[in-house]
């Protein structure tokens, strides 16, 4: 009897802890999976506010806040866009100065608690730039998504679309350079964003069913008179970018693609941000058969890198071996296999999805360069 029972009891044991461990592998997934727009990833690091003075700001002293270039600064409730770091600015050692360009609302106070963003701008075109727009829908498997349209006279359309952990105010960033150059743009916001339908599960699938919506906004641009796209993605609305270049049924339309911190291998980013959540190594192949099991992604492994093979049109790649949430390797990787068509524009010390932000000059001169055959 005493065997019987202490037999029971390791199985009931080993069935809990089974059971504890599939319960964390699904919270370490929702890193990636249930990453909210706007808000701070598992990798960027929270810092806090030291005091502000006429035209510069004290942060905790880190890696994130030792960055070159120029970001936006967020908080609960504030935001405002910092410089460069301040090198001749007194401050203590464990603190760094950067400048200070503006507050754009809320208040910087000492104590906040504030992380690095890409996103220089908040609001629409308008009210960030001072351009033109028109709000539009767009018409999508899942419902009607908003979209800012940034006229423009030539027939080559640029479609933006941000990715993790952003909102369509991220090509903001760009958007003037473009509108400079007399390109249209269509800057959507898709499946599980502010005013765009839910995806079914309310998950994230890193691209691989949100490049359907872009698809929609291909068409969109199409019947409003685009003879030409060029696709610019970010993160995993870069993934999104390649899918619909290789996958849509209006892919001939597709003249080039610009793809920042692209998100090549899904594994490799969930790992990366569960890990940052301080998910145990032994968790993380759980993380990845939760998703797997919680999403369908593990129908195609890699193959957003292995697709890339078959890719037609040219391509520009910015990234840097510093991401944290994408690993850089596989953009060289792609760009070594396919040099006369791909070209990787490789910028030092940048986190994910803020290439531009590290070197602006150096970004939209590339940029510049690349769009100027497809005009």
């Amino acid at each position: 009897m005493r065997t019987v029972k202490a037999t029971a009891a390791a199985v009931t044991a080993a069935l809990a802890a089974g059971a504890a461990s599939v319960a964390a592998g699904r919270l370490a997934s929702d890193a990636a999976l249930k990453a909210p727009p706007g808000r701070p990833l598992p990798t960027d690091h929270r810092l806090t506010v030291h005091g502000t003075a006429d035209g510069q700001i004290t942060l905790t002293r880190d890696l994130a806040s030792l960055r070159r270039g120029t970001y936006g600064l967020a908080g609960n409730g504030s935001h405002a866009v910092v410089g460069p770091v301040l090198d001749g600015a007194p401050h203590l050692p464990d603190t760094v100065v950067r400048r200070l360009d503006r507050v754009t609302h809320g208040d910087l106070r000492p104590r906040d608690k504030v992380w690095f963003t890409p996103n220089l701008y908040v609001g629409d075109p308008h009210a960030a730039l001072g351009l033109r727009y028109r709000d539009v829908e767009i018409p999508g498997e899942l419902g009607d998504m908003p979209a800012w349209l940034v006229p423009a006279v030539r027939e080559t359309w640029v479609i933006t679309v941000h990715g993790l952990g952003t909102t369509r105010e991220l090509p903001l960033n760009i958007m003037e350079f473009l509108h400079r150059r007399h390109f249209p743009v269509l800057d959507p916001a898709y499946r599980g964003d502010l005013g765009a339908p839910r995806s079914p599960d309310g998950l994230s699938h890193l691209g691989q069913t949100e490049w359907r919506d872009l698809d929609a906004a291909i068409r969109y641009a199409v019947r409003h008179g685009a003879e030409r796209v060029v696709l610019h993605g970010w993160s995993t609305g870069a993934t999104m970018a390649l899918r619909a270049a290789l996958h849509s049924e209006l892919r001939d339309r597709v003249s080039g693609l610009v793809l920042d911190s692209p998100v090549l291998d899904w594994e490799a980013t969930l790992r990366a941000l569960a890990r940052a959540r301080h998910t145990p190594n032994a968790l993380l192949p759980l993380a990845v058969r939760a998703a797997q099991g919680r999403t369908g992604l593990h129908a195609d492994r890699v193959t957003v890198a292995a697709d890339a093979a078959l890719l037609t049109v040219p391509t520009l790649i910015f990234h840097g071996p510093a991401d944290e949430v994408a690993p850089w390797r596989f953009s060289r990787r792609l760009a070594e296999q396919r040099p006369n068509l791909i070209a990787l524009h490789t910028v030092p010390d940048a986190p994910h999805g803020a290439m531009w932000n590290a070197d602006p000059e150096g970004y939209e001169e590339a940029l510049r360069r690349f769009l100027t055959p497809l005009m």
